[in-house]
């Protein structure tokens, strides 16, 4: 039981910057969304109550992939040999993921500078 309780602490700020680019890129994304999806009308241009709230998401998701980073490649790792973190492809696999999910998170908290694109 230990390994489960380690890797959950090792993934909590990379789930918890997810979550928290999810929540500052909802006020945009969401009415696009629901656009996509054929529900219309001109009460989706009032789906802006998360707006006020962005730059705290946004802070939040900067914190949680900053600590992602520090974990990946700072903090120097501590393994026993025959755990799975003493395998070198485990930690190549955690920093590819790393790179793929902040590259996802960068795209969603700067879609409203490069979404007025598509609607012109």
């Amino acid at each position: 039981m230990p390994e489960a309780s380690s890797t959950r602490t090792k993934n909590g700020s990379m789930i918890a910057a997810v979550i928290a680019a999810i929540g500052a890129s909802l006020c945009c994304i969401g009415p696009l969304v629901l656009l996509a999806l054929g529900i219309g009308g001109t009460w989706i241009s009032t789906l802006t109550a998360l707006e006020p709230y962005r730059p705290i998401f946004i802070g939040i998701t900067l914190i949680f992939l900053a600590l992602a980073f520090r974990r990946l490649y700072l903090v120097p790792q501590q393994c026993a040999p025959g755990d799975a973190c003493a395998v070198p492809a485990t930690r190549r696999n955690q920093r590819v993921i790393f790179w793929f999910v902040a590259t996802l998170l960068i795209a969603l908290l700067t879609f409203p500078y490069y979404g007025l694109v598509f609607f012109e």
